[in-house]
């Protein structure tokens, strides 16, 4: 049985829930509802296991805190011990536009904590992400602010509709590989009609 881990990035408490920054942990819990599993806690994460498909899916949403989530990124992997290109991180990504999700197999940080810790960690940028475009429509300055802000009821039902999106790209990157799933999905452009 092929194995998984699906990494949902954010911040554990309910101050941060429905924020930008969380968009992360909001995918991996779709993913596990969607496929009836349970959250429980784990080692430094809120942990799920999921079975689909013949494959077997350990789904964490780190309870480290963003800017620490090395630590239980690496912990999982190599208590797994899976290749790294059986990993897929969730992240928000202000470089994109609301309407876009870029699924990549390696790539830089650029700019984000989380994924610069992770990085930090495992010594490598050369693990798959799945970035989900929240846009950078803020002031100058106030960055933080926006991430860490909750979506505005105008932005909610695309939000909604990218994260069901992004349970079917975990899906096909598990079932049909990343190369055919980001042919799929980098030149999407999402919207609700």
């Amino acid at each position: 049985m092929s194995k998984f881990l699906i990494v949902g990035l954010g911040n554990a408490g309910n101050e941060y829930a429905d924020t930008r920054h969380n968009i992360g942990f909001d995918i991996a819990h779709a993913f596990v509802e969607k496929h009836a599993g349970q959250f429980s806690i784990g080692r430094l994460v809120y942990k799920a296991e999921v079975k689909w498909k013949g494959k077997h899916f350990t789904v964490i949403c780190p309870t480290t805190f963003m800017n620490l989530s090395g630590k239980a990124f690496k912990y999982w992997f190599d208590k797994m011990n899976i290749p790294l290109q059986q990993t897929l991180t969730l992240v928000d990504e202000i470089a994109l536009p609301l309407e876009k999700i870029r699924l990549r197999a390696s790539g830089s940080a650029g700019g984000h904590n989380g994924l610069k810790d992770i990085e930090a960690t495992m010594g490598t940028v050369d693990y798959p992400k799945l970035r989900f475009g929240i846009g950078n429509n803020y002031p100058k300055g106030l960055q933080a602010e926006f991430v860490l802000g909750k979506w505005t009821s105008q932005e909610l039902p695309l939000v909604r509709h990218k994260i069901e999106k992004s349970v079917e790209i975990i899906e096909n990157f598990a079932n049909i590989g990343i190369e055919r799933t980001m042919t799929q999905v980098n030149n999407q452009v999402y919207s609700i009609t």
